[in-house]
């Protein structure tokens, strides 16, 4: 998305309860990366994760709040986002993820175990009620896993199929994807290792692999995806902390595969490092090259830039989004911070 001087744009969520300003806009500079604050609004609280709908015309942010709810935000000027409309209750606690697919806005609720599917109105606007589809079991985590915790939902390559990381059941849970509107039909589960802990997900460019990052084990698990099928096969984990580092007091965030797919980026939380993985042509092996500092604390989202150079770190407990020029082996190399209390997500327009 540009701004009114042609430039892009970039939105940064945060947690409004530990003194964030909701959402930023900021200015992107196109040569360095730079950003620079423009406006922000704090009209959503504890917009924690934030992505654009069809189009671009629509910002849609979860409110990560016991009664959770879902809003939109009008782009009709790209540098101050506007709610269109009310945040509408997505009938489920603490939504820390959200995605447009086969025409609704679909949350995953981390406090409820559930995902909740919002129809999106012509005008981009949300519609109510939601849909609400529930997960269950537990995980041997007792303090983290004594019920369902849904953390993400993803569409997969070819937008049939929506798939859905749970933390609190080891598992990734898979919906058929209705390509008239409808809400999400259940259609399996798959087990990850037990005490994974299971958080984010991303595909492969060539759509027949997947990765997972483990937020209780500081481990990435690799699967194949079968498009077909709707079948999710692990085949193999790697340590996203170096050897000599113990995974206790590490819980690791966020994970960016590069656009060739030859690199993984992960965001360890606690140990506070971004970790570099190569992985072969094939997408098969993940081999672990290094880990640098974070440039903050506590990296609770990573993203890569359109560009695909820079890797952007929303850095949640030092309050601020730091950027990273990427060298030819994909190791990051800090190049500039911009404050924003309580970060927790960034978005480019």
């Amino acid at each position: 998305m540009d701004g009114r001087d042609g430039g892009r744009r970039a939105y940064i969520g945060s947690y409004t309860s530990a003194g964030g300003r909701g959402i930023t806009t900021a200015a992107v500079d196109p040569d360095t990366g730079a950003l620079t604050a423009l406006d922000h609004t704090d009209a959503v609280p504890d917009p924690s994760y934030l992505v654009l709908g069809p189009g671009g015309t629509m910002l849609y942010a979860v409110s990560e709040t016991e009664d959770g709810k879902a809003a939109a935000l009008s782009l009709t000027d790209p540098d101050r986002p506007r709610p269109a409309g009310e945040a509408v209750p997505v009938d489920g606690s603490g939504p820390t993820h959200l995605t447009c697919a086969a025409g609704r806005l679909i949350t995953a609720n981390y406090t409820s175990g559930s995902v909740s599917s919002l129809p999106l109105r012509p005008d981009g606007t949300l519609g109510s009620p939601p849909v609400v589809l529930r997960h269950h079991g537990f995980g041997p985590v007792s303090s983290r896993q004594e019920g369902p915790h849904a953390h993400a939902v993803v569409p997969d390559p070819s937008g049939r199929w929506l798939l859905s990381v749970d933390l609190g059941t080891d598992s990734v849970w898979t919906y058929r994807l209705d390509g008239d509107g409808g809400a999400p039909r259940p259609h399996g589960r798959t087990p990850l290792r037990p005490g994974n802990g299971p958080r984010h997900l991303v595909f492969h460019p060539d759509g027949e692999r997947a990765y997972v990052v483990n937020e209780l084990r500081s481990t990435v698990t690799g699967c194949r995806w079968d498009g077909e099928t709707g079948i999710l096969e692990p085949t193999g984990e790697a340590r996203t902390l170096p050897e000599d580092v113990g995974e206790a007091e590490n819980h690791p965030s966020g994970l960016v595969l590069s656009p060739d797919g030859r690199r993984l980026w992960v965001a360890n939380r606690g140990h506070d490092s971004i970790a570099v993985l190569a992985l072969d042509p094939a997408g098969e092996r993940m081999e672990p090259v290094t880990t640098v500092p974070c440039g903050g604390h506590w990296p609770r989202d990573l993203v890569l830039d359109p560009t695909g150079r820079r890797l952007y770190a929303a850095n949640e407990r030092s309050g601020d989004v730091t950027w990273f020029e990427l060298d030819p082996d994909g190791v990051p190399h800090r190049s500039g911070a911009l404050e924003v209390p309580a970060a927790t997500r960034v978005l480019f327009g």
